[in-house]
């Protein structure tokens, strides 16, 4: 009773006290797996200037699941310029607040990361696909392209200046390097190789999170072992990570792909990274219990190695995947359609039947948005390799319905593995729109397959434990779980009521069931609506930037 004749704010700081002094226990249950080591988030609540008179926002009656795995419990949270300042136990009636939220027993959890993601914050700073699926930071610069380093400081000073409404983190681009070295799109040279280290150096002074590879693009396809291992040995050096869209991802070539990523983790000591791991025409669930415990035997070596899964069975990319080498860039396309054709033709034949065929690819640009290659291939009497011929590699993008939803699942529980869209607002997939929705409706609520507490870690906690977003010494800002100190990037909802509800004939559907987000403490949504004004004026996103280190090892997932 004598801490309640005290004045607020140093009644409060008790409190505080009282948390800082629990954070370093060892939580009962913080994953499904011990070697995920999620308890070593840092303490961020020296971060904080003494708490205020009048909290900004006040949310009771929840079920707390705080991204660390740990088990949900009742409680509230207490937020002032962003931060959150308490995690616990509230009482409305004793403390004041601009918004006070019943949370009505609903689960309160962090914001969710999307460590693949694309889109143009630019162009669309709103970004309601991600938020109505209660998804508060996303990583862009992915599968090797990005703004070349020289130019990434000046995107993100803009993206700050024009303000989105999510947070955005960015990778270098290793295609994009490539391709303005001076190798382009040859083998590097020891003048082009200096070059992209030095370029490289820079975007992690701008403040990127890592590298990006897309080893089955043109762009990236030119690397060799020694060049990945160089590129590596920079990232190292900042403990950033290198998140790989892998040489190939067919059943036959993903284990030699997985091997090559693992390799350059060995030899340059970066951590690594598998983005969108998948099996294409793969159906064998041993195969992905194969690739996950060869992946189990790299970390007890010392390569630190993670992945990410979208959770559908249809990849979504260029028809350049379709195409042989010598009819992509760099080659002369025209050229080898007039002295290779019936040789293009073959292989695009056989490529496709090798896909599941043409009914299995849905093209989603040009003027056949929307039909599926046979589709339009009965339509204009021809055989649907010509269709191919004359639209090009570069012709247009489509769906490929080319893996085995048992073994997506398999993936996705995984403790080591994390919920990623590698959508964006205005791509022609699903995923974009769906697939944090689409974890917590199907594998949690209908399935089983995750509780709700380790669903969140893989969507928050273990996430941000990765890139280094839950590191202070690393991040002006720590974000992924609900501690003192952390950003109060905040989701609400009843896990019964998410619902993912696009699909391939309404891909831009947005998911339903996120009572409220908040980002930086601003309220963002309610009841699954953008709140009025929403997409006009600045939001209160930003672009995230990396501290600047020099051989740090970190806290891993």
């Amino acid at each position: 009773m004598r801490a309640l004749a005290l004045p607020r704010h140093l009644a409060l700081l008790g409190i505080l006290a009282l948390w800082t002094g629990c954070a370093g226990e060892t939580d009962p249950s913080q994953s499904e797996s011990s070697e995920s080591n999620l308890d070593g988030f840092e303490d961020a609540s020296h971060l904080l200037p003494p708490p205020p008179d009048t909290w900004d926002l006040l949310i009771h009656n929840v079920q707390l699941v705080d991204g660390t795995g740990s088990p949900a419990r009742t409680g509230g949270i207490l937020v002032h310029a962003g931060r959150i300042y308490h995690v616990g136990p509230v009482d409305p009636d004793t403390l004041s607040a601009r918004d006070v939220v019943d949370g009505g027993g609903k689960i309160l959890a962090p914001g969710f990361i999307d460590p693949h993601a694309h889109g143009d914050a630019l162009e669309t700073p709103g970004f309601q696909n991600f938020l109505a699926q209660g998804v508060t930071t996303i990583f862009l610069g992915k599968d090797g392209s990005s703004p070349l380093p020289g130019e990434l400081a000046r995107v993100m000073d803009e993206i700050d200046a024009l303000g989105p409404w999510v947070h955005v983190g960015w990778f270098v681009g290793h295609g994009s390097l490539r391709v303005a070295s001076p190798s382009g799109y040859g083998s590097s040279t020891p003048e082009s190789m200096a070059w992209m280290e030095a370029a490289l150096e820079e975007g992690f002074k701008a403040g990127a999170l890592g590298l990006s590879l897309g080893l089955e693009y043109d762009g990236g396809r030119g690397a060799d072992a020694e060049e990945l291992a160089r590129l590596g040995s920079v990232v190292a050096r900042h403990d950033g990570v290198v998140s790989s869209h892998m040489r190939n991802e067919d059943a036959d070539q993903v284990e030699l792909a997985l091997e090559e990523l693992l390799e350059q983790g060995r030899r340059s000591g970066a951590r690594v990274h598998v983005s969108h791991l998948k099996i294409v025409l793969g159906n064998d669930v041993a195969q992905a219990d194969g690739m996950l415990a060869r992946m189990a035997e790299a970390r007890q070596t010392g390569i630190r190695v993670s992945a990410d899964v979208y959770p559908y069975t249809a990849s979504f990319t260029g028809l350049s995947i379709l195409f042989p080498d010598w009819a992509r860039p760099p080659a002369d396309y025209d050229e080898a359609v007039r002295t290779r054709g019936d040789a293009l033709r073959t292989h695009l034949r056989e490529r496709v039947l090798s896909r599941n065929g043409p009914e299995a690819t849905l093209l989603a640009s040009g003027v056949w948005r929307g039909q599926t290659l046979a589709q339009v291939a009965e339509q204009e009497g021809v055989p649907f390799e010509e269709i191919l011929v004359g639209l090009g590699p570069s012709g247009a993008r489509a769906a490929y319905f080319v893996m085995n939803d048992a073994v997506m699942r398999r993936f996705l529980t995984d403790p080591h593995v994390l919920v990623s869209t590698d959508g964006s607002p205005t791509m022609l997939h699903p995923r974009g729109y769906g697939s944090f929705a689409w974890v917590l409706e199907t594998l949690v609520m209908r399935e089983g397959l995750l509780s709700l507490e380790e669903a969140v870690r893989k969507m928050t906690g273990a996430t941000a434990a990765r890139f280094h977003l839950s590191d202070p010494t690393r991040m002006s800002v720590p974000r992924g779980v609900l501690r003192p100190g952390f950003a109060a990037d905040l989701v609400l909802f009843d896990p019964s009521a998410v619902r993912a509800m696009a699909t391939f004939e309404a891909p831009h559907a947005l998911a339903l069931g996120m009572a409220g987000v908040w980002v930086s403490g601003v309220r963002v949504l309610q009841e699954g609506h953008p709140l009025p004004g929403m997409t006009e004026g600045k939001g209160p996103g930003g672009a995230l930037r990396l501290e600047l280190t020099y051989g740090a090892i970190g806290t891993d997932m």
